[in-house]
């Protein structure tokens, strides 16, 4: 009679090979664009650890998603899509696929109003116009609820930009540090609207404004300041 062999249990197990995760993929964008977690975070309009909190979480075995209107404007940051972000599915686009992403989500306005007029120069200034929209202008193609545009009058980010539109919508209030060293609108505390570079003063609390072909405007107090995210001739 045959005898059954018994095999002798090795307690050896099958390895497990861990799957890149939403935080592995975002750290892998931060990475290949030189960003901070932070600066990102804040771009989008998140808090300052809304990306480390995602890290955090995973860490200790926590699945954690953000809503899909923050996921979008995560992958638009991180130059990605949200199908890239999620499951590592069909790689890296062009900017206009991820500005359809965008669309798709929330409607695109046709128009943007110009609320104001910028004095680029520093030595005349226009202000503010306290009414309100004077008029408006055709909307980028990533325009936002939010986006507004301002008129430059003057040549200090360079002559050809004199009456271009600035648009914008992501204002900060205080300045935060990941708009240092950016072309700006400024908000300053006398009511004047400035496109300048942003760089600390050395007085806390308080910036030196920076152009191309004007002497720096140094020390002032900014109220407010957005990211320039596209000049258009008019």
């Amino acid at each position: 009679m045959k005898k059954s062999v018994q095999r002798k249990k090795t307690g050896l197990k099958r390895p497990h090979v861990s799957q890149p995760s939403l935080g592995s993929r975002i750290q892998e964008r931060l990475t290949a664009l030189d960003r901070s977690a932070m600066s990102v975070s804040l771009a989008i309009g998140a808090k300052e650890d809304f990306i480390r909190n995602i890290f955090r979480k995973e860490a200790e075995g926590k699945r954690h998603s953000p809503g899909s209107e923050k996921l979008i404007a995560l992958a638009r940051e991180l130059e990605t899509t949200t199908d890239w972000l999620v499951s590592g599915d069909a790689g890296h686009v062009d900017s206009s696929q991820i500005a359809a992403e965008m669309d798709s989500s929330r409607a695109r306005p046709a128009t943007v109003p110009i609320v104001g007029y910028v004095g680029a120069g520093a030595a005349a200034h226009f202000y503010a116009v306290a009414q309100g929209s004077l008029d408006t202008a055709p909307a980028p193609t990533d325009a936002t609820p939010s986006t507004v545009c301002v008129e430059i009058r003057g040549t200090s980010i360079g002559s050809m930009f004199d009456r271009w539109l600035v648009y914008y919508d992501d204002v900060r209030s205080p300045v935060t540090h990941d708009l240092i060293g950016r072309l700006c609108v400024v908000g300053l505390n006398d009511d004047r609207i400035l496109v300048k570079k942003i760089k600390r003063a050395k007085t806390e609390g308080r910036f030196d404004l920076l152009s191309e072909t004007e002497p720096p405007i140094e020390g002032v107090q900014v109220e407010w300041a957005a990211r320039v995210k596209q000049l258009s001739p008019q």
